[in-house]
């Protein structure tokens, strides 16, 4: 069915591709690091099933790299791209998931 060269060739195809794919991501990345800002929410969670939520759900919002959740200091850590996404629509998003919230502190990136 399969000889034993198409069988070395997907093999070596397979490894170029798992070589070359991450050194592109990072070069992608390096490219788009300017456009990264930080926001911290406070917000208002009170239990493990409430950081859970928001580590579930927030992830999926458009331009969001990183995602912190304090539990004890009552905040949301969101790194993203600012191009894609703002601070005041990240704020809303996890106020949609039932936890009022407000941005204590916004830093853009800076090169």
């Amino acid at each position: 069915m399969f000889n034993m060269k198409t069988i070395l060739n997907t093999l070596f195809s397979l490894l170029l591709c798992t070589f070359f794919s991450p050194s592109s991501f990072a070069q992608k990345q390096d490219k788009n690091d300017s456009k990264l800002t930080t926001v911290v929410l406070h917000s208002e969670i009170s239990c493990n099933n409430c950081k859970q939520r928001i580590e579930k759900n927030i992830p999926f919002e458009k331009g969001v790299k990183d995602l912190k959740v304090s539990l004890p200091d009552k905040t949301v850590t969101i790194v993203f791209r600012n191009d894609k996404n703002s601070s005041e629509k990240l704020c809303e998003a996890v106020s949609r998931l039932g936890y009022k919230s407000m941005i204590i502190k916004e830093t853009p990136k800076k090169n």
